[in-house]
């Protein structure tokens, strides 16, 4: 089959659109033809080197496709379903899986993270990973949901609690995390302040569900949220850039807001002051992934067309190296994917 991998950590150029050996799949697992994968923040950081990565490797989370082949084992999946692949990966026997938290299992990985993922023709999966696609739901469409729906849905109702009528503050809407966020706290009756770089990502913010929109690299987030909030500010923040926009994001909670983060993109350094965080009753929540229950629970509204993912551009594998450069220059709006 032909793969995109890497051989060696760096740069977009370490990416090779190359042969590779066909998955050989086991008797609980499926092989999929995959038709689209989508790219998220976390094949950059793979390729340019993460704790634990066998070399060479299959980058890619999201994937959409169609079984060509099933393990002995399975009795749920047959030839020729259109699917999609759950993207969190875990052991299925341990107290946190058993107990529906799957996403906290020990041994808990993501497809094209501690397994070669979509970016190639074909893939192998569990049984347990697949979900069939309505009909209505094309391959590029299913391919741009699972990672940044999942993660999204998580943060704001399962860690953050969010209440209809509630005001939401989300950090880089042209994100695929951030575009999912807003459409879900849009259709959750949410105000929605909603950060985006230039008028041209700001506007798609708002045909998203955004009530406002702050132009991050011209306005002071904080002093905005203020405003449109009559300083009051919102009760909760939806954090994934990390230090360039922690201290801002902080200061845009209300009395007893409650700030979700899942991720550093632009770096980990981030500061609190303790005395607003106490005197104020703030709180801090960390956000990994979400469960097999949390994901199947959002599919829902997609499969019902009330949310959709946004796709910004899609690319023929082979130009692997111009996928990741859109991505990792911040060009897009929504998910960046590749088509065998």
């Amino acid at each position: 089959m032909k793969a995109a991998r890497i051989h060696e950590h760096g740069g977009p150029e370490v990416l090779r659109y190359e042969d590779a050996a066909d998955p050989v799949i086991k008797p609980d697992q499926v092989l999929v033809r995959v038709r689209a994968c989508a790219l998220n923040h976390l094949d950059l950081w793979v390729r340019k080197g993460l704790p634990g990565i066998q070399l060479p490797h299959i980058t890619g989370s999201d994937i959409a496709g169609e079984v060509v082949a099933v393990g002995s084992l399975c009795w749920r999946v047959k030839e020729g379903d259109r699917v999609l692949l759950s993207p969190g990966l875990s052991c299925r026997q341990c107290a946190m899986c058993l107990s529906g938290h799957d996403n906290e299992c020990p041994r808990y990985t993501i497809f094209g993270l501690g397994v070669d993922g979509g970016c190639a023709e074909f893939v192998a999966a569990p049984e347990y990973s697949v979900i069939p696609l309505p009909a209505d739901l094309g391959f590029e469409e299913a391919a741009a949901v699972p990672l940044v729906f999942l993660t999204a849905w998580h943060m704001l109702f399962t860690r953050a609690n969010l209440q209809p009528g509630e005001d939401v503050l989300v950090l880089a809407a042209s994100s695929g995390v951030g575009s999912a966020a807003i459409q879900l706290a849009d259709l959750f009756h949410c105000r929605v302040i909603a950060t985006a770089g230039g008028e041209a990502k700001m506007e798609a913010a708002r045909r998203l569900g955004a009530a406002y929109v702050i132009d991050h690299y011209q306005q002071d987030i904080a002093a905005e949220v203020r405003r449109i909030t009559n300083r009051r500010g919102v009760d909760v923040v939806f954090e994934h850039v990390g230090t360039a926009t922690w201290t801002k994001s902080m200061q845009s909670l209300a009395p007893s807001g409650r700030l979700v983060t899942c991720g550093a993109t632009t770096g980990y350094d981030a500061r609190i002051d303790l005395r607003f965080l106490f005197n104020r009753r703030q709180s801090v929540l960390g956000s990994f992934m979400g469960t097999m229950g949390d994901l199947h629970k959002v599919l829902e509204f997609i499969f019902r067309k009330q949310i959709h993912p946004v796709i910004d551009r899609v690319y023929p594998l082979a130009e692997i190296r111009a996928a990741h450069e859109r991505l990792e220059n911040k060009e897009q709006f929504g998910k960046v994917l590749v088509t065998p």
